[in-house]
């Protein structure tokens, strides 16, 4: 039981600051009975023959790949998403390249894997809640036939449709024209979950697409034809946002970014935004605000684009006011006469600007000789052969600045306590490093194959070299926050997660309900906002390998949930039928509920949490994609309110780099 502070109790009721900027889809048109009894008819016969694929032995990826045409059907028909006069026809031409690739996938043939004269589209099964999520392939039409050509790759992030529907993004893929003949070009569309600006489970699918791709194009003895140092990431309104976040956060994954409008901070775009906000809630802005980390510009070649009469001008206008003076080049082309649009010729003055790096010959350097970092979350804790181990104090600002030399590094790194310096191609002898005035000699440790790195770590006020295998061990002993263990309650639904209700009785009726309304809550919004079925397990059903490979979302108390029994005496609270003692507060059990993230006492590369989904809701959901940043922080102290209202937050906050509660952290409002 780790010591509680005193802490000044915060008393402020959860709000969605507003409702302005709402992003409704229009009424239903809903297709004629006629169309619909069609589409159950031939979503059931679907259905059959994907069941069929499994008991014959047909895996992943080409049981994804006709499944994902299946799902589209269930999705569009469960949410009454039919917002155009011809969703219903849609849906049908989706059903029927189903059981088309179906019938193929059964005879054994797989021509969506090959060059053709359309998008092919294709889809993966997602680690985060095992659904099938989609994406598509356009190959140029030479793609294969030159062995000895390698090709660039375009990932592109679709913009914000209020009626995009899996359906819709499949029936444009099977209705579009073939790549334009010279086209230099692979291109990747990813769906990213619907719209969410490419955040959360959306940022995962990114990756996860790009993933599946190059997977399925080395099961084809084809991923040589693919060039990794020349991959694009490019996308226009929404997309555009995305392209401004996933570029800057991680810059080494691609050689140029061509973000189109967008947004690229919080404050300034979401007008209803309160001037002031809680402070844990301000420091969460700053994991996914791409303005934050304009400095990563240095590290990846940026070519934006807006219209001169278009609002989201001012995303671009905002990142190259701040790398102006820190004289770190950006092209940002300007649409004249133009508002929220990127006309043709328009995207061919980007293309011509992305070729000056990503062009035959051109691209990313595999090991430069300096890299420039900006972070404030171990959630993106690198780039090249830089990577930030452990940070002083998360969500503030956090540079490093590396330099190879003959024999060494030269660093200089503000906010770090450790970091690791990759070494080029088999490069083992000692290294001599000069960081931050001091000069430390560095013995390099293996981390993959012949592959070497040195780890540097501050003990006191000095530099010393450390061992790798010290500082893992540290990080279990210690509690630290790491990569992709550093919080807040939200990024526990980028990776694999399940809900586990409990089968108990509870010891107060109120927490129970208001633990069933929260998984109800978090059900629905997942399913609609995230496109899949939210996992859930009864805790007597879950498994050792649950245990071992997934985040476990806990909803009850000690007594309802077998599993928060067995986690509460090492988890930073108290708990008991009479009161919750947490962060510096005593409250009622009765009427009250936390909400938390932390190491998993189960498995410390896990997460644990308590009565939460994601923190922001439907409402947000459906405004602005500004709105998707965490409101609870590490975590909360909630006041369960009435039936259908939200809770009221007593207490909420972060939890420091070692997972304890900072001291002095919070004030009276």
């Amino acid at each position: 039981m780790q010591h509680l502070p005193h802490l000044c109790v915060i008393a402020f009721t959860w709000v969605s600051y507003g409702l302005a900027q709402q992003f409704d889809p229009p009424g239903v048109k809903a297709p004629d009975k006629s169309t619909l009894d069609q589409i159950a008819e031939r979503t059931t016969r679907l259905a059959r023959a994907v069941e069929t694929m499994q008991r014959q032995g047909v895996r992943d990826p080409t049981l994804a790949d006709s499944q994902v045409f299946l799902k589209a059907a269930q999705w569009i028909v469960r949410h009454r998403e039919f917002y155009h006069d011809r969703s219903g026809d849609w849906t049908l031409q989706v059903l029927d390249a189903g059981l088309l690739r179906s019938q193929q996938a059964l005879r054994g043939d797989s021509p969506w894997y090959f060059p053709g004269t359309t998008p092919a589209v294709r889809g993966y099964r997602s680690r985060i809640d095992g659904s099938v999520q989609p994406y598509s392939v356009t190959y140029p039409a030479d793609y294969g036939k030159d062995p000895k050509s390698r090709w660039r790759l375009d990932v592109v992030l679709h913009g914000r449709d209020n009626t995009l529907t899996e359906v819709k993004f499949i029936q444009q893929r099977l209705a579009a024209k073939p790549a334009p003949s010279g086209t230099q070009f692979v291109q990747l569309d990813i769906f990213g979950r619907c719209n969410n600006a490419y955040r959360w489970a959306g940022e995962t699918d990114v990756f996860e697409a790009i993933d599946a791709f190059v997977a399925s194009e080395r099961l084809l003895g084809r991923g040589e034809l693919l060039d990794p140092s020349r991959v694009v990431l490019r996308g226009f309104s929404m997309g555009g946002a995305g392209t401004w976040h996933l570029g800057l956060h991680r810059p080494d994954r691609w050689c140029v970014i061509g973000p189109g409008a967008g947004f690229s901070t919080t404050r300034g775009y979401w007008k209803e935004l309160p001037a002031e906000l809680p402070a844990h809630v301000e420091s969460c802005l700053k994991i996914y605000d791409a303005l934050e980390y304009a400095e990563n510009a240095a590290m990846v070649p940026v070519v934006a684009y807006a219209g001169d009469k278009d609002p989201q001008l001012q995303a671009a206008r905002i990142i190259q006011a701040k790398l102006q003076p820190l004289r770190i080049p950006m092209t940002l082309l300007i649409g004249k006469d133009l508002e929220h649009k990127f006309p043709p010729e328009q995207q061919k003055l980007a293309e011509s600007e992305y070729l000056k790096f990503a062009g035959i010959g051109k691209g990313r350097t595999e090991y430069p000789n300096r890299v420039q970092f900006t972070t404030y979350t171990l959630k993106y804790p690198g780039c090249d052969w830089v990577e930030i181990l452990r940070l002083d104090r998360h969500y503030e600002r956090t540079h490093v600045a590396a330099a190879r030399t003959n024999d060494g590094f030269d660093v200089t790194c503000t906010n770090v306590r450790a970091l690791s310096l990759t070494l080029p191609g088999s490069v083992s002898s000692v290294q001599q490093i000069r960081i931050n005035g001091e000069r430390v000699q560095a013995t390099p440790s293996t981390i993959v194959g012949s592959t070497h790195a040195v780890f540097l770590e501050r003990r006191g006020d000095r530099w010393e070299n450390a061992l790798p295998q010290r500082l893992s061990t540290a990080q279990l002993r210690q509690f630290q926050k790491f990569h992709n263990m550093q919080g807040p309650i939200d990024d526990a639904f980028m990776d694999g997660f399940v809900c586990v209700r409990g089968t108990g009785v509870p010891w107060h009726t109120a927490v129970q309900q208001h633990a069933e309304a929260e998984l109800k809550r978090f059900q629905l919004d997942w399913d609609k906002f995230f496109r899949g079925e939210l996992p859930i397990k009864n805790d007597v059903e879950v498994t050792d390998e649950d245990i071992a490979t997934k985040h476990l979302i806990l909803f009850g108390d000690p007594a309802s949930n077998r599993l928060i029994a067995q986690v509460m005496s090492d988890l930073p609270m108290q708990w008991t039928k009479n009161n919750i003692a947490f962060a510096g507060t005593s409250v009622e059990s009765a009427t009250h509920v936390p909400a938390l993230v932390y190491p998993s006492p189960l498995n410390p590369h896990r997460y644990v949490v308590l009565n939460s989904g994601h923190t922001f809701r439907s409402e947000d959901l459906r405004g602005t994609n500004a709105r998707l940043f965490p409101r609870y922080g590490d975590f909360a102290l909630l006041k369960i309110a009435e039936s259908g209202k939200a809770p009221e937050v007593v207490q909420a906050g972060l939890f420091d780099d070692s997972w304890s509660i900072p001291k002095n952290r919070f004030k009276p409002r």
